[in-house]
């Protein structure tokens, strides 16, 4: 009976607490400006960062071939072992064989 009374003389919003005309908003912290404030400063190092790379573009332009990544890449993909572990390629031909029974039409 008592929780019943406080639960209805409690003083809230009505529906959703945070959305709506008579929401609920949360004060703004220090704590929440600091955090805002350390982000913003990381944010703005990374875009130092990437407006000043590390390698020119020419020298980005070719850097990978030396290690021969995508040629390791390519003979990954043409061994035999791993093209016996894929299933085959099926044709819609194959899949629908079995609807063909005669040719003839009546």
């Amino acid at each position: 009976m008592q929780l019943t009374l406080i639960n209805f003389f409690k003083k809230t919003v009505p529906g959703h607490i945070f959305r709506g005309k008579r929401r609920l908003i949360k004060p703004v912290s220090k704590r929440a400006m600091e955090t805002l404030r350390r982000d913003y400063e990381r944010q703005e190092q990374n875009m130092l960062w990437l407006r000043h790379p590390y390698l020119s573009v020419e020298e980005s332009s070719g850097h990978t071939k030396e290690l021969g990544k995508a040629a390791a890449k390519i003979a990954m993909w043409n061994d035999r072992h791993t093209l016996g572990t894929m299933k085959p390629h099926i044709t819609i031909e194959e899949r629908l064989a079995h609807l063909k029974v005669k040719e003839a039409w009546d």
